[in-house]
């Protein structure tokens, strides 16, 4: 009995030695503490109660352990209260327990001595009884709190669910196609002005609907990359795909996407979708291809085929 006795003060200074730097506790539990060294060296407690005792024991223990966790101060009292209550049963009983001893001894105080012994058996009940409630409080609040953490996951859940929708109804409206490199959203050549790079009022259109993907999906990053046909010279073709992207790219900083979440690339002719052999082909090819990036990646390059 003194040996587990001897080992809860032990884990109990351990645990307060443990939070030396920032220190908690409560009037409650410093009452228990004290309470379990008195009771620690009454004879009568580890003759008559070692059960209750060792009850008591590891009730502090467990008060002990959520002030080294820093639980709240709330937890912390009803925790040490449960331990008080139990060192006072264990000092209740044993008084019971020699009380029916001294029965033997002294049949003159028979009477008092079961007066005394039915007392402390009813306030053991009651102590018991307060103990019982205590812990009955903190699994309602446990379940409380379970309870809430599950209602904010289904909420967050079905907020994740309608932003994935609208997305992907926007995505529907705006013809893009899903790719391995993220959702591709083509501006064809009838929405520049004809050779040139300034968008026109329908392209504009399309890119307000872009933006407006890109604020409400704020992990997503697009890559703004430009293609024309083969018709005239390399550098002419390079250098008009570059200024078409670059349109493309200042027209979304304009309404309102972060600059640092547009990159832009421009290929000229290279990267064909269709033989440059008909002006309906042609057309195809003189395009500004925008990829949405998947949620929270990077956009793989462009190689050949893709």
């Amino acid at each position: 009995m003194k040996t587990r006795s001897t080992i809860s003060l032990l884990a109990a200074a351990v645990l307060a030695a443990a939070c030396a730097t920032a220190p908690i506790s409560t009037p409650t539990l410093d009452a228990a503490r004290a309470d379990f060294v008195a009771a620690n060296n009454n004879p009568q407690v580890s003759q008559y109660a070692p059960l209750e005792f060792k009850q008591a024991s590891d009730s502090l223990d467990q008060a002990n352990a959520a002030a080294a966790r820093r639980e709240s101060l709330n937890d912390i009292d009803r925790l040490a209260y449960v331990a008080k209550q139990r060192i006072a049963t264990a000092i209740e009983v044993a008084k019971a327990k020699a009380a029916e001893a001294d029965i033997a001894n002294a049949a003159q105080q028979r009477d008092q001595v079961r007066l005394e012994a039915r007392t402390a058996e009813a306030e053991r009940a009651r102590r018991e009884a307060e103990a019982a409630q205590a812990q009955a409080a903190q699994a309602r609040m446990q379940a409380e709190a379970a309870q809430q953490q599950a209602a904010a996951a289904q909420q967050q859940n079905a907020a994740l669910a309608q932003r994935a929708a609208a997305l992907e109804a926007l995505l529907v409206e705006m013809q893009a196609v899903k790719t391995e490199r993220g959702y591709v959203v083509t501006i064809g050549d009838v929405l520049f002005a004809t050779n040139q790079a300034n968008l026109t009022p329908n392209g504009m259109s399309s890119l307000r609907k872009l933006a407006e993907v890109m604020a409400q999906n704020p992990n997503r990053t697009v890559l703004v990359e430009g293609f024309t046909d083969s018709t005239g010279s390399a550098q002419y073709n390079q250098e008009l795909s570059q200024r078409r992207a670059e349109a493309v790219a200042s027209a979304l900083a304009g309404l309102g996407v972060p600059r640092e979440r547009i990159a832009m690339r421009a290929y000229g002719q290279a990267f064909p979708v269709a033989p440059n052999d008909t002006a309906a082909n042609r057309q195809l090819n003189r395009r500004v291809e925008i990829v949405l990036s998947n949620e929270g990646a990077q956009i793989p390059p462009r190689s050949a085929g893709r």
